[in-house]
């Protein structure tokens, strides 16, 4: 079998072996970890928060409580990414050479490197939690300026296999705007600082995070200020400025809703044409915030279809909502365990108890590990 289709459908496997019992608790005595049952397939990823990175309390979390997250991601895991801390509001809020604010990213890759993980970095551009000074300029705003900007193109929040989108202000400035030229050079130089200070030792950037449209509409992008202000090509232009910071890392596109045909087909789209203009884009990552509901068919059509770009595919959020209470919350408190706690997600309670849903992933990886599976 061809390796990629290999890979593809093993990924396809373990998203439904997830799906089979996630949202029951289970305590068998002994267990094999994810990532020595996945080292010989791929890397198992976590995103970490500053309370792990850092070893203290916070996030209603106490000492004694962060020291066991910080030892169940370090005997499970062998990649991490950070949920919060490497985004612009956290680590740029400020306009200028000293508008940066370091301390939770270095100590985020610090965790990292003493760990001996793969580290990931999330995310360089995107229409969320990017300050408002980043947008600001002289240049007077469209009068349709509030709908436009504060909401995509093609309805948003009402793509099934997607989350809503963040509210609260987030993503919606409203007053004069840079010019095309000002925003651009704030994105060359906000990525050539921040990649390069992590030079060698982040190894793979969500470079463009959420800029595909929503919905069965036309429009390939979403309606962000990145797109009114610059056009269509920010997306090439940040993944241009990432690629000369550091020429080694794996630069990724990374969406959520890619399980929807019509999404999907702007995907293929929009990838295809950053590769006809020899964009330095190296990898998917798909953000898989699924249900119970959500078939192996589906997601094995969605990642063979979506492995026709000659990408790596990277499942990069993955969610499973399996809880008929959960099924339609979609906020984003990521303080009990994760944002869509109400729908039961994860492989492990708040506890850090493996659930029955373990066991199942675990048990898929054994059977590709079987040479026989692999013919």
């Amino acid at each position: 079998m061809n390796n990629r289709i290999l890979k593809v459908r093993s990924l396809s496997s373990l998203l439904a072996a997830a799906l089979v019992t996630i949202g029951v608790e289970g305590r068998p005595a002994e267990r094999p970890t994810l990532k020595d049952s996945c080292r010989q397939q791929f890397l198992i990823g976590t995103a970490i928060n500053r309370s792990i990175a850092t070893g203290t309390a916070g996030f209603r979390r106490n000492p004694e409580r962060v020291a066991m997250d910080v030892a169940l991601v370090n005997d499970q895991f062998n990649q991490i990414s950070p949920e919060n801390d490497l985004k612009w509001q956290i680590i740029h809020p400020r306009e200028g050479a000293n508008g940066y604010e370091y301390a939770a990213g270095d100590a985020f890759v610090d965790f990292g490197l003493t760990n001996r993980m793969y580290i990931v970095g999330h995310t360089l551009v995107w229409h969320s939690q990017t300050p408002n000074w980043v947008f600001a300029g002289t240049n007077p705003p469209p009068t349709n300026a509030t709908d436009s900007v504060a909401a995509n193109t093609n309805t948003p929040g009402t793509n099934q296999f997607g989350r809503g989108r963040f509210r609260g202000g987030f993503g919606r400035y409203n007053g004069p705007r840079a010019s095309r030229d000002e925003l651009l050079e704030r994105m060359r130089e906000h990525i050539h600082t921040v990649v390069g200070r992590y030079r060698g030792k982040v190894k793979c950037w969500d470079v463009v995070n959420e800029a595909i449209a929503d919905g069965p509409g036309t429009n390939i992008l979403r309606n962000s200020l990145w797109m009114e202000i610059i056009g269509p090509d920010f997306i090439a232009k940040a993944f241009q400025y990432a690629h000369e910071a550091d020429p080694d890392a794996i630069l990724r596109y990374n969406d959520y809703g890619l399980e929807n045909p019509d999404k999907r087909k702007k995907l293929i789209t929009l990838i295809k044409s950053l590769q006809a203009e020899k964009v330095p884009i190296h990898a998917i990552g798909s953000q898989a915030h699924i249900n119970v509901s959500t078939t192996f068919e589906t997601m094995d059509q969605a990642l063979t279809e979506i492995s026709t770009l000659g990408l790596p595919i990277h499942i990069t959020e993955l969610d499973v909502n399996s809880a008929a209470g959960g099924q339609r919350a979609f906020g984003a408190d990521i303080a009990d365990n994760s944002w869509r706690a109400n729908g039961k997600p994860l492989l492990f309670d708040g506890n850090r108890k493996p659930k029955p849903a373990f066991d199942a992933v675990i048990a898929e990886t054994k059977k590709l590990s079987d040479p026989q599976t692999t013919k």
